[in-house]
């Protein structure tokens, strides 16, 4: 290898190490887009692998090629193997981290495991389409993020480094600049466009160093090479740019990936389904009920039949559907529900037949254990929420059975609970507030005012809404409100119907500081002669579910509705005199339906650690694991060469002959990129290694660290003495080599090796010559003293 060639590949890993750290910066323009870090491990193995099989395949390339210059076919050849190597080292990362069953080592693929990574993506596609940001870092959507960032990182690789274009390159981070922007809902912040503003920069820095570094006179290089204070200006200006675009980008028009659940959608015209952005009050309100379940349960008085949970409250928008995990099948679990803590339950079974209900969300006992349903694979559960959603399939036509525990806590153990860590992820996600009119503000401080535990606030904020002193009434036809604050209006009006009343007492709970959320559903229905529960449209409801410490969600009804349909909670009793029965209520004026999920003000994480659930946190680790195992694989693999070398060498050591020490040293100056001459003796060899490692000698003498080469001359003679002495002396009579002969050997290395260039040395280090050099010519050469000699 010429030295220009050696400064080419010096060249080409520096820009290498440039446009995978720009990648990597240029992928923080994600955060925003997820919930929590857990996707950035397996984004930036695959960002570390595309630069280090790059960086491998072009020393490789240079290595094969020996120390001629490089036909024009070799050079494209090398050109267009590397981008397609990086998209086989991707591959095999990919099949790693997200479907290493089939692979062969686990990593491999195969065409089992590619079809089980072609499964996952085209999961992803759907969780895609069901999501909006912040979205959970699903496996599926890791995938398609995780192979997004390698496609860039193998573009910005290819023009940079390629194309020597590391500027231009810059154009790939703006694509995953862009997708914050086209996909976030409300402010992205400053990390997303100072991160890729830092890696422009430093792409910039890379591009000036390598355009002026190859004009700069090879005596009057900077310390940081030529262009340093250009690269470092243009840089700057990149980054400060970014910052104040960062204050301006969230003024523009932004969106979601779909809107996720939230935007309905599932279910009919008819008020045949519960869907999040359905008003409830269009079920009540039509001129017939409509038959939707029926219910065969094991008791008597089964409890509410439950739909979708409404976590996230907005004071314009109201109570919308946060994202749902649905990496869970219904039929992958043993167990889907079970209660925290030392809460017991009622063990009920009911087989519930859909009549007019058409819905992708499965209406369930509180705590389901177990769902048999037709096509388990497509009926997903999410632990967070416990709630049951279809992909491509309804509940119209079917007939499922669920066999659930329902909670049964006593007031004794709801007074017991204490205060949660405010800290803890599900207290900061389910006591998200906005700002709330101070009107609210006062009153929850007024009702709580003294109260001691959790479930002396809830009770409090409870008995506000059921007091008959508080004359709040049941209507589907309210007045409008004048303060544009419709929590406000309900409060001061107090006149709603069961989503308002279920929403504010899940705002005021939130207010005091105990996490709660919004349930939708049906109520258990009328019996029927035969003993089975009819379901209709009437029954349609909304209640609260409150959180206590080891106790778990416990219901929560402030509606004042008719007995016969109310659900008995012994720890929240209701007054007798409140029975109203809604159906014979005047038909409202339209009102507003419940909208897809708006901006928050601080999004929290959604999936929530939730007691009973533990065992799966500690499996979210696993793609951390499987990305740093990947990373140190791909370092292992980069430095295989260098450690196989060492190992050779040590080897020759133990071997203790002059001959083995002879060859090491030839060993060395081949790595440096002298190859052997057949015709020349050791002493001549000796003499040419001499010239080579002395101050300024040789043909690269303007490359070279000035070093004294003191007693390098003496080490190399020595040595070339011993292997004449070893090469023409009779069998047996050389003596055993001691401690003095390989103190030369590493004093001979040291001088050879400072006296090399710096891409010399680089090459030395990462891709040996000696290692190919030695299988290619073991059975044809003899050793050094009667054929080799170096040669520049």
């Amino acid at each position: 290898m010429t030295g220009e060639t050696a400064r080419g590949l010096l060249r080409d890993a520096g820009t290498t190490v440039a446009a995978a750290v720009a990648t990597a910066l240029g992928t923080l323009a994600l955060v925003p887009v997820f919930t929590d870090g857990d996707w950035l491990p397996p984004v930036l193995a695959a960002v570390v692998a595309v630069a280090a099989g790059g960086l491998l395949l072009r020393v490789g390339g240079a290595a094969l090629a020996g120390d001629r210059a490089a036909p024009g076919w070799w050079t494209a050849l090398v050109a267009v193997a590397v981008p397609f190597g990086q998209l086989v080292v991707l591959a095999c990362v990919l099949t790693a981290l997200f479907a290493p069953e089939q692979a062969w080592g686990g990593w491999l693929p195969t065409g089992g495991s590619l079809a089980d990574l072609g499964t996952v993506m085209a999961e992803g596609t759907v969780e895609l389409a069901e999501q909006s940001t912040p979205a959970l870092p699903l496996t599926g959507l890791v995938t398609l993020t995780t192979l997004l960032a390698g496609l860039i990182a193998v573009v910005v690789d290819l023009v940079a480094v390629g194309a020597r274009q590391p500027a231009l390159a810059g154009l790939g981070l703006l694509v995953l600049f862009c997708v914050p922007v086209s996909t976030v809902t409300g402010s992205i912040g400053v990390l997303p466009v100072a991160a890729p503003a830092a890696g422009l920069a430093l792409l910039l820095f890379a591009d000036q160093h390598r355009r002026l570094g190859r004009r700069a006179p090879e005596g009057r290089r900077p310390l940081l090479g030529a262009g340093t204070l250009t690269a470092v200006r243009t840089g700057a200006v990149a980054v400060v740019l970014g910052l104040v675009v960062g204050a301006v980008v969230p003024t523009l028009t932004e969106g979601t990936f779909s809107g996720g659940f939230g935007r309905g959608g599932g279910g009919g015209s008819t008020g045949t389904a519960l869907d999040p952005a359905a008003a409830l009050q269009g079920q009540l309100t039509l001129d017939e009920p409509v038959d939707l379940l029926q219910v065969n349960a094991s008791v008597p008085d089964p409890g509410y039949l439950r739909v979708v949970a409404l976590d996230v409250y907005d004071a314009a928008e109201g109570w919308t559907m946060g994202n749902l995990d649905g990496e869970t099948a219904v039929a992958d679990e043993a167990e889907l529900a079970n209660l925290p803590g030392r809460r017991g339950g009622r063990p009920v079974d009911a087989l519930v037949t859909a009549l007019g209900h058409e819905d992708r969300f499965l209406p369930l006992l509180y705590a389901p254990q177990t769902v048999d349903v037709a096509e388990p694979e497509q009926w997903r559960f999410d632990p967070g929420s416990g709630t049951v959603f279809g992909r491509d399939v309804s509940t119209a036509g079917q007939t499922w059975t669920v066999a659930a525990v329902e909670p049964r806590p006593t007031p004794e153990e709801l007074a017991a609970a204490g205060p949660l860590p405010p800290e803890l992820p599900l207290v900061q996600r389910y006591t998200a507030l906005p700002d709330l009119d101070p009107s609210v503000d006062e009153l929850v401080a007024t009702l709580t005012a003294g109260a001691q535990t959790p479930y002396e606030r809830v009770q409090a904020v409870y008995g506000h809404f059921t007091d008959p002193d508080s004359d709040y009434e049941y209507s589907l036809s309210t007045a409008p409100g004048t303060s544009g604050d419709d929590l406000a209006d309900f409060l001061r009006l107090r006149q709603g119907y069961c989503e308002q009343y279920a929403g504010a007492m899940a705002a005021l709970v939130r207010a005091a500081g105990v996490p709660a959320r919004v349930v939708l559903g049906y109520t258990p229905g009328t019996s029927q002669p035969d003993g089975s529960r009819l379901v209709t449209s009437d029954d349609a409801h909304a209640w609260v579910e409150v959180y206590f410490d080891d106790l778990g969600w416990v219901p929560y009804d402030p509606t004042p509705i008719d007995t016969d349909r109310a659900v008995e909670l012994p720890w929240a009793p209701r007054p007798q005199d409140l029975e109203v029965d809604p159906r014979t209520d005047p038909i409202p004026a339209p009102l507003p339906a419940p909208t897809p999920q708006g901006p928050q003000q601080q999004p929290v994480p959604q999936d929530v650690p939730l007691p009973q659930t533990a065992p799966e946190q500690a499996g979210s680790w696993a793609p951390v694991l499987r990305g740093a195992g990947v990373v140190l694989a791909v370092l292992a693999l980069a430095g295989a060469p260098a450690g196989l070398r060492v190992l050779q060498r040590r080897r020759r050591l133990a071997t203790g002959s002059p001959a083995a020490l002879w060859d090491e040293l030839a060993a060395t100056a081949l790595d440096l990129g002298r190859t052997a001459d057949p015709a020349r003796t050791p002493r001549q060899v000796a003499e040419q290694l001499t010239e080579a490692a002395e101050p300024g000698g040789g043909a690269h003498r303007q490359h070279r660290r000035q070093v004294p080469a003191s007693g390098v001359a003496e080490a190399v003679t020595r040595l070339a003495r011993a292997e004449e002495a070893a090469s023409y002396a009779r069998p047996g009579s050389v003596p055993a080599v001691g401690p003095e002969l390989r103190a030369d050997l590493a004093t001979a290395r040291r001088g050879l090796l400072a006296a090399a260039p710096r891409g010399a040395r680089l090459r030395a280090l990462l891709w040996p010559p000696s290692l190919l050099g030695g299988l290619r010519d073991a059975l044809a050469r003899p050793r050094w003293g009667r054929r080799t000699a170096l040669r520049n």
